[in-house]
């Protein structure tokens, strides 16, 4: 199980990113919504929908989960 946020400013692109709490590119504390432990990130994923519309897994550590 990993811990996963999302972070509250989107990318370039409009998504905002869902991180786990090893990556080295999570944003800040004050830029991150904890979004809980999951397996995978497509749980993570699913609930980072319920606050942003438009969200996409990190590359680095939810390359499973990274559309662009």
């Amino acid at each position: 199980m990993y811990r996963y946020y999302v972070n509250k400013k989107a990318q370039p692109t409009g998504k905002h990113e869902v991180h786990t709490s090893l990556c080295s590119n999570k944003p800040l504390p004050e830029n991150a919504v904890y979004l809980g432990e999951f397996p995978t990130c497509h749980g993570a994923i699913a609930k980072a929908r319920e606050h942003y519309k438009e969200v996409d897994g990190c590359y680095f550590c939810c390359r499973e989960c990274h559309t662009r």
